[in-house]
């Protein structure tokens, strides 16, 4: 018999996240993270508001979430799960964010969507990660990217 032995998976609120990251308002762009498996894999959560001070400007009358935010709200969401697989002695003093490649806009983001990026870890090595990561929003990649974080040891 050849059974997989289910992972159980954690989740991240809000104030794990601030714990997890440096970001805040306005620039935390991820407000909890589900199904956390480790640092393989896991989807973080973003809820577009109408709020929030980039539709002021991007744009008047036609609010669209700027395509750069969404990749940094993988990004971040990448670099929790990273801090968060370190041991309490071992956290990192800061992660960088050091390359976006293969990145496609599929769909505009717009206030009252809720964005789920799922990230998924194509490789490790040392203190670099690089993730595959799919925006969606209903179910449908509205962005995708490779990125990769590095995290600063004290």
């Amino acid at each position: 018999m050849n059974e997989t032995v289910p992972v159980a998976l954690d989740s991240a609120d809000i104030m794990r996240v601030l714990e997890l990251l440096p970001h805040r308002y306005p620039f935390l762009l991820v407000d909890k993270i589900r199904d956390i498996n480790g640092d393989e894999s896991c989807v973080g959560i973003k809820n577009v508001t109408i709020n929030e001070p980039q539709f002021m400007g991007h744009f008047p009358g036609r609010p669209v979430m700027p395509g750069v935010m969404i990749i940094e709200g993988m990004a971040q969401t990448a670099g929790a799960i990273c801090v968060a697989s370190k041991p309490g002695s071992q956290r990192p003093k800061v992660v960088y964010f050091m390359t976006i490649d293969n990145v496609k806009f599929r769909k505009p983001v717009v206030p009252g969507d809720v964005v789920e990026y799922h990230l998924t870890k194509i490789k490790q090595r040392a203190n670099m990660w690089w993730y595959h990561g799919d925006a969606k929003v209903d179910g449908k990649v509205v962005a995708e990217a490779d990125l990769s974080a590095m995290l600063v040891m004290d």
